[in-house]
This record gives structure tokens, C-alpha cells and sequence, in this order.
């Protein structure tokens, strides 16, 4: 009787088994949407404000943008790799027929509070100053005056002065430009 039972369990696991081996070897699912309501919606701020100057990319990763410097051993290589290849820009802005690379920007919801994100974005900041690629950072907000925006991606592009800190886009009064 025993025997019978070891059997059975035997013929359930092989079952069960082959039922996972037949279903697919793949076990992913689309997700709903790319950006979250609050990134796609400064999506839209973004196209009105670059007023197609700049080709628009989104949740691109970082390691498709930047490359560890050439002459590290392989090992100090991978280690640079290492920290790039998981992380993503919010958005590249890119040039319209080259689609070279101009600047990234990243939008700061109360998520870029935590200490976690504190230094994610020290590193990103660094790693993007060390390539030569201007990171504008937006800070989220529930409306935006496009203008302001505009004026953020131009002060990225401006040539820096010793007096003048980079402008980040905060709460502005109201103007009589709509806001989105």
C-alpha cells in the first residue's frame, strides 16, 4: 500500500512537472502603462515645452546613454556597469533627426525624499556631470508653467557661472499661461 502511494506522488510531481515545462518557459505579463499618470502628464508639459526642438524618449536605461570610461581594468569596468545597468531616465531629450542624446531629465516626486534616492540621485547627478550630459531635474507638482519648464532646459544648456546655482522648477505664481 505504501509503494502504491509513493507511486502516485511520484506520477503527481511528474505531472505537475511536465504541466510547467509545457505552459511556456516564459512567465512575464505587459504591463498597463509605461508611465505613471503623474510622469505622463509632464510628458505633455515636456512636448509643449520643447516645441519639437527636442525628440522626447522615455524610461530609457542609463547604461544605453552612458558607458564606464575606456582604460578601467575589467573588473573596475563591470563594477561601473554594474551601477548603471538597473536605473532609468525619466526622459531624454533628444535631437529630432540624430536622435543624439542632449540632456536627461528626471522628475521628483516625494519618492526622491528617502535616503535611498538621495544618494541614487547624487550618483546619477555625478555620473551625468562626469559624461558631459546635462540632468535636469523637475521637481512634481500637480500643475506646471510650461514656461518655467522651458526655462529649466535652457539654463541646462546655458554656460555655467560662479554665481548663478542651476534653477530648479518649483511652484511658480500664477501667469495667465495655462497651466497643465
Amino acid at each position: 500500500m505504501e509503494i502504491f502511494f509513493l507511486i502516485l506522488i511520484i506520477l503527481a510531481v511528474l505531472v505537475i512537472a511536465a504541466k510547467q515545462k509545457t505552459s511556456g518557459k516564459f512567465n512575464y505579463r505587459k504591463q498597463a502603462r509605461l508611465f505613471t499618470p503623474a510622469e505622463r502628464s509632464f510628458l505633455g508639459v515636456l512636448d509643449l515645452a520643447t516645441a519639437n526642438e527636442y525628440r522626447i524618449l522615455g524610461k530609457v536605461r542609463v547604461a544605453d546613454v552612458l558607458a564606464p570610461q575606456k582604460g578601467l581594468s575589467r573588473k573596475n569596468w563591470q563594477v561601473a556597469f554594474n551601477r548603471i545597468s538597473a536605473k532609468h531616465f525619466d526622459y531624454l531629450l533628444c535631437d529630432p533627426k540624430t536622435l543624439e542624446v542632449k540632456a536627461a531629465v528626471e522628475l521628483d516626486d516625494s519618492s526622491h525624499n528617502s535616503k535611498a534616492r538621495i544618494k541614487r540621485d547624487a550618483f546619477l547627478e555625478g555620473a551625468c556631470e562626469s559624461a558631459g550630459l546635462p540632468l535636469i531635474r523637475i521637481k512634481a507638482q500637480r500643475n506646471y508653467q510650461v514656461s518655467a519648464v522651458k526655462e529649466a532646459i535652457a539654463a541646462a544648456f546655458a554656460p555655467p557661472t560662479a554665481t548663478e546655482p542651476k534653477p530648479a522648477v518649483t511652484k511658480q505664481k500664477q501667469r495667465k499661461e495655462p497651466s497643465f
